[in-house]
């Protein structure tokens, strides 16, 4: 049994970040992607941790049990995600999906709580081709078109498109994750143009990558795009206890759709790397 529970933080401007807490061990905190929220991205791993871990799934400002805010600007939800870690009270993992894999980075630098890190599936803006960029703005485009004419399961669907393969989007849809994911497209879209126009370090900056010292496991799927396996080099290449790890015939979508072998990754990485020293 998970022994579900929640733990919040009241943030410097007074928003409630907040997150269903599973199981029994040494903590571990998952960031989100994009689209999601901490449940939706994350319930399908907890059967193969809580036995081991105490899984914490925040989610962002403004979507499952956290407070909405206008501002959604990067240095924010870093500071979110780093007064949830801090509010622990105890050294923790951290474990981060897509662009929650990118925040996880930023945290992680300057976090004294933080012990590792296990970025799955980042993407690294400055290492895309213009042939990703092309597709990317595509599925964007399509999105947006759609979040117009109240489409908003569809809207999830389209950009979903682009880093899911077909057989993930269709498992994606089978679960209800694109309907589920769909109220929160007013929130992503806001999200997207405040991270556009953000003019700090962004979280795969190499002075950012190289203060990290916890160990960290950068995760991909076999079956990904190209991008996200340049990413994961970029960032062992950058980060000095950094090293790659492939999850078999998964592609970006593996915490929905191979949740056992992700997790089987995890507990090894993080039950060495949460040893006392």
């Amino acid at each position: 049994m998970s022994n579900q529970r929640t733990h919040y933080v009241t943030t410097s401007d007074g928003v409630n970040i907040s997150g269903t807490v599973h199981g029994h061990g040494p903590p571990l905190v998952f960031v989100q992607g994009t689209m999601g929220d901490g449940d939706l991205d994350w319930q399908a791993l907890l059967p193969h941790l809580t036995d081991r871990f105490t899984c914490h799934l925040p989610s962002w400002r403004g979507r499952g049990l956290s407070d909405d805010h206008p501002d959604l600007s990067l240095g924010r939800m870093v500071d979110d995600i780093i007064a949830y870690v801090d509010s622990i009270g105890e050294a923790t993992g951290l474990v981060g999906w897509s662009r929650g894999a990118s925040l996880a980075f930023a945290v992680a630098a300057q976090s004294d709580a933080v012990t590792a890190v296990a970025p799955f599936e980042l993407g690294v803006l400055s290492v895309m081709d213009e042939q990703e960029r092309a597709a990317f703005g595509v599925a964007g485009a399509r999105m947006r078109e759609l979040a117009a004419a109240g489409k908003l399961t569809d809207a999830v669907q389209a950009i979903a498109s682009w880093p899911f393969n077909d057989e993930e989007v269709a498992v994606a849809e089978d679960v209800g994750y694109f309907g589920a994911a769909g109220r929160y497209i007013p929130n992503l879209l806001n999200l997207l143009r405040q991270w556009a126009a953000y003019e700090g370090a962004s979280p795969d900056d190499p002075a950012v990558l190289g203060a990290i010292s916890t160990p960290v496991l950068v995760l991909h799927g076999s079956d990904t795009r190209p991008w996200f396996i340049a990413s994961a080099r970029y960032v062992a290449d950058h980060v000095p206890n950094a090293r790659i790890r492939e999850i078999p015939g998964a592609g970006h979508a593996a915490p929905l759709t191979h949740p056992k072998a992700l997790a089987e990754a995890l507990i090894e990485f993080f039950s060495q790397a949460q040893q006392p020293a």
